[in-house]
């Protein structure tokens, strides 16, 4: 008899094993789908509290220099000493805790690797989407080909301006875009203007930086030049000289011929990889 049985038990035995497998595996995922909840709900909640203390870092920083909290563009916890990036819409940065008990102002250095981690965020922000830049309202010079490009921001007044534009008249087979920027003087907008109502911007632009040969004085729709103040202030260019470049990278002042095409070239290869 225990012959006829054995398949009828074996038959038991893995329907038993089937279900205990089944119990198992809708246990594992009820376990699975709750440990899911908590986490989410943890996120949640500290999303919320970390919320609520940058509201009070904020309203702290706006009350101790006397400002509207909309002059705090960010507030940013790093995981660094506990401390809070406070960036200012006039580009400032500095740190804070969050009780809003001291402030500091300076680089912060990571002592392991050297890095200047405020330098690097202050390069991180004053990069730009190179491609948004309204070309058509800047003064386009061409040397040799012109494959290579960049912008500058200048005002026909400034001594280092001039200086740049000797160099650039060094730099090989680049297309220079150049926003008059007109933020030195009430002489700065009317050369700027005659310079854009020119027959011959380039030339006129060229001439008078690299020459000093006056503008003549013309009329047109100028209205340009205050466009390039509007966008010079949007995109923070407080010193003159300002180039930028298509990776999005600022520099603010002069430059030789030598490390400027040492940064095109480098954008170049970065471009070909």
């Amino acid at each position: 008899m225990s012959f006829i049985f054995h398949p009828i038990r074996t038959v038991f035995l893995l329907l038993v094993m089937a279900v205990v497998a089944v119990s198992t595996i809708s246990a594992a995922h009820a376990q699975t789908v709750k440990a899911r909840k908590n986490v989410a709900v943890a996120s949640a909640r500290e999303k919320k509290e970390r919320k609520a203390i940058e509201a009070n870092v904020r309203k702290g920083v706006a009350t101790f220099f006397g400002i509207s909290e909309s002059v705090v563009e960010s507030v940013t916890h790093i995981p660094r000493g506990g401390l809070y990036e406070i960036v200012l819409n006039n580009g400032d940065l500095f740190y804070t805790d969050k009780a809003v008990s001291f402030f500091i102002f300076g680089n912060i250095i990571d002592a392991r690797t050297r890095r200047n981690l405020t330098g690097e965020r202050l390069d991180e922000r004053a990069r730009i989407d190179f491609k948004s830049l309204p070309l058509e309202q800047a003064v386009e010079r061409v040397n040799g080909s012109g494959q290579r490009v960049m912008v500058t921001f200048e005002d026909p007044n400034c001594g280092y301006c001039k200086r740049l534009n000797e160099e650039l008249k060094k730099v090989k087979d680049v297309t220079i875009y150049t926003f008059l920027y007109p933020i030195l003087s009430d002489d700065s907008i009317t050369k700027s203007r005659h310079i854009w109502c020119a027959k011959n911007r380039a030339a006129t632009w060229t001439a008078w930086i690299t020459k000093g040969k006056a503008p003549e004085a013309r009329n047109c729709d100028s209205d340009t030049i205050e466009n390039n103040v509007v966008l010079g202030r949007k995109l923070r260019v407080t010193a003159i000289p300002t180039m930028f470049f298509p990776n999005g990278a600022r520099i603010a002042g002069y430059r030789d011929a030598s490390d400027l095409e040492q940064i095109l070239a480098e954008i170049s290869a970065e471009a070909d990889r």
